[in-house]
C-alpha cells in the first residue's frame, strides 16, 4: 500500500490547467504542476480543509474524497487526474436545507470525538451507502461496511460509534418490505 512513485515524485517544471468539477461548480485552475497531489490542490489552491493531510501515504484514510463517486485518498491522487472529472469533498455534502444524511447520522450517533478522521470517514460511508443494494440481511451488510471502512483510521472514537452511524440507516425497512438504506436514497449520496 502508499503512493505509487509518480505520485509522489519530485516537480519537473511541468505545468498545466485543470478543468474539473468540485462540489458541483465547475472550477478551472491555471499553473498546476503536474506532481502536485489533489490533496494539496484541494487545500493550497481552494483552502478546502475539510480534506485533511495526515499520513500522506494512502494509510489512514483522512483525506478521502469521492472522484465521479468513488472514494479516493486524494494524498496520493495526482490533481492532473482529476482534470475533466467530478470532485466531492465533504465541503460539498451540506445543502442549505441542511446535513447531508449521512453527516447527520454521524452527529446523532455521537460519532465524532477529536474530529481529525471524521471528513474522510464521511466520504467513504457516503460511497459504501450509494453502492449498497440492501439485498444482503443486515449482518452481511455490517460485515461489508467494516471491510469498505477498513482504509479509515480513528485513534479517539474505537470505530463502534462510526459503524453505528454508518449502520443506523441500514436496518430500516424500504417502501417494498426489504431491509434497504433507506434513510439515505442513492440521490442523497451522491
Amino acid at each position: 500500500m502508499g503512493c505509487s512513485d509518480q505520485s509522489r515524485g519530485s516537480s519537473d517544471g511541468r505545468r498545466t490547467t485543470l478543468t474539473f468539477t468540485l462540489n458541483g461548480e465547475r472550477v478551472e485552475l491555471e499553473d498546476v504542476e503536474y506532481s502536485q497531489t489533489l490533496l494539496e490542490v484541494l487545500r493550497d489552491f481552494l483552502d478546502l480543509f475539510g480534506v485533511k493531510a495526515s499520513c500522506e501515504v494512502q494509510v489512514c484514510g483522512a483525506c478521502t474524497v469521492l472522484v465521479d463517486g468513488a472514494p479516493v485518498s486524494s494524498c496520493c491522487t495526482l490533481a492532473a487526474d482529476v482534470d475533466g472529472h467530478r470532485v466531492t469533498t465533504v465541503e460539498g455534502l451540506a445543502t442549505e436545507a441542511g446535513l447531508h444524511p449521512v453527516q447527520q447520522a454521524f452527529v446523532d450517533n455521537f460519532a465524532v470525538q477529536c474530529g481529525y478522521c471524521i471528513p474522510g470517514m464521511v466520504m467513504s460511508a457516503v460511497a459504501f451507502v450509494a453502492e449498497e443494494s440492501g439485498e444482503a440481511d443486515l449482518h452481511t451488510r455490517k460485515e461489508r461496511l467494516r471491510e469498505f471502512m477498513n482504509g479509515n483510521y480513528c485513534r479517539c472514537t474505537g470505530y463502534e460509534p462510526i459503524l453505528r452511524a454508518i449502520t443506523s440507516g441500514l436496518d430500516r425497512p424500504s417502501g417494498n418490505g426489504a431491509k434497504a438504506p433507506a434513510a439515505w436514497s442513492r440521490e442523497e449520496t451522491s
